[in-house]
């Protein structure tokens, strides 16, 4: 039996704030860049298993429309972090992806992100040859605790 995957038309919230003015091709991407668990294999064929909590973090990289409400409303909790650490509200968000099976039945496969901060500050480019990648921005984003559930 053949399994059917349609994807389209996700959703991505920051801090209840609904993002829309996504650039291009991989507008966002979250990936878990650490091993949930070490394993080491020792003498006589004994083997070590050791949790790793960083396997936990998750990075997320939005890119967005340079200059759109939503690159000023992310802007503007970058400026908040970077002001004062302390009191910062960490991110929270979600990312929905909507999976279809080509029959019109739809699956929620949701991201849950807690405890978010930015982990870069934003870069530039001016380029004279047409490279539409001077109008996008990207925030960098790692969050402390990642959920996923499918519904």
């Amino acid at each position: 039996m053949a399994f059917i995957s349609v994807s389209g038309n996700d959703t991505i919230i920051i801090n209840n704030q609904l993002l829309t003015a996504f650039a291009d091709g991989d507008n966002a991407k979250l990936t878990f860049p650490n091993e949930l668990v070490t394993v080491k294999p020792g003498k006589n064929g004994n083997t070590l298993f050791a949790t790793m909590a960083a396997g936990r973090l998750g990075e997320f990289v939005i890119n967005l429309i340079r200059g759109s409400s939503d690159d000023a409303f992310l802007l503007t909790l970058l400026q908040q972090q970077e002001n004062d650490l302390p009191s910062f509200n960490l991110l929270d968000g979600v990312f929905v992806k909507r999976i279809g099976d080509g029959s019109g039945n739809v699956s929620n496969d949701t991201y849950s992100l807690i405890g978010g901060v930015f982990t870069k500050r934003l870069e530039a480019t001016s380029n004279v040859d047409g490279d539409t990648k001077q109008s996008v921005v990207e925030y960098q984003i790692k969050f402390s605790q990642v959920g996923r559930q499918i519904t």
